[in-house]
């Protein structure tokens, strides 16, 4: 299995990495995504991969910390992404998201300076959002993004996933669907083929139902395997290769071999 989205370079996992990592490696997880959010995390993502070359890494000024980029995020992401190119398989996590307080004509304006940049470097993206997967799909509409990526935490309806598909996109499956309460997402991702998913935890936020109030790992992404194979009447090793494949052809991995 592949964690497609684990924040391991956030504070919640400084004091325990190596077991976190060592944890979910005898889970079955054997590739991980850790994508950014601050120029300071990108600095902490590079030092993990140092110590675990499993980790991939993608760079990105979340939607969260908008208001602490200075006036040249743009120019020191580009910076950072051609200093590191070999290091990086996507730009991202960003995004839009309507719960935030940073007005969303500046997020608009940073989200699309960012598609830019994938653009120019050819790299998928990883999106975030919250309520505003109208104002995504405009904004990917605008600069004929060709890349494709992730759409994070996918949780909407079939008709929007149908959109993003259409783009190259893949959906990131995750905690969510491990609810029965999600209905219309658990209902999309019943009538979607697994061509086009990958799996994800969020961790530590987004814990699978049965462990709220706890920290998530990559360790537990077995709980959102075994909940697709249900909502697909399918196995679940079908369910962790073809998530596997997916991941590995989105990102042109597929010469790396993952159990």
């Amino acid at each position: 299995m592949i964690d497609s989205h684990c924040h391991l370079d956030l504070p919640a996992f400084e004091s325990d990495l190596h077991s976190v990592v060592k944890q979910s490696e005898d889970a079955g997880v054997k590739r991980f995504l850790v994508p950014g959010t601050t120029p300071k995390g990108w600095k902490r993502q590079l030092a993990i991969r140092q110590s675990f070359p499993q980790c991939d890494l993608a760079f990105g000024h979340h939607p969260y910390f908008l208001t602490e980029i200075e006036k040249d995020g743009i120019s020191t992401l580009k910076r950072w992404i051609k200093a590191h190119r070999s290091a990086c398989i996507a730009l991202g996590e960003i995004g839009l998201d309507a719960t935030v307080n940073t007005p969303m004509e500046t997020q608009q304006a940073l989200f699309l300076a960012q598609l830019e940049l994938a653009q120019y470097y050819e790299l998928p993206v990883i999106l975030h959002h919250r309520k505003t997967h109208h104002l995504l799909i405009e904004g990917l509409k605008q600069l004929k993004f060709a890349h494709g990526g992730i759409i994070h935490a996918f949780s909407g309806s079939m008709q929007v996933a149908q959109q993003y598909i259409e783009m190259g996109f893949s959906l990131g499956i995750g905690g969510t669907i491990t609810y029965p309460r999600a209905r219309k997402t658990r209902q999309a991702v019943a009538e979607l083929s697994l061509d086009h998913m990958v799996l994800e935890t969020d961790s530590p936020d987004m814990p699978m139902q049965g462990r709220q109030g706890q920290r998530n790992a990559p360790a537990y992404i077995g709980d959102v395997a075994q909940a697709l194979a249900e909502l697909k009447t399918t196995s679940k090793a079908k369910v962790c290769a073809q998530t596997t494949n997916n991941y590995l052809r989105l990102f042109n991995l597929e010469g790396n071999d993952v159990d």
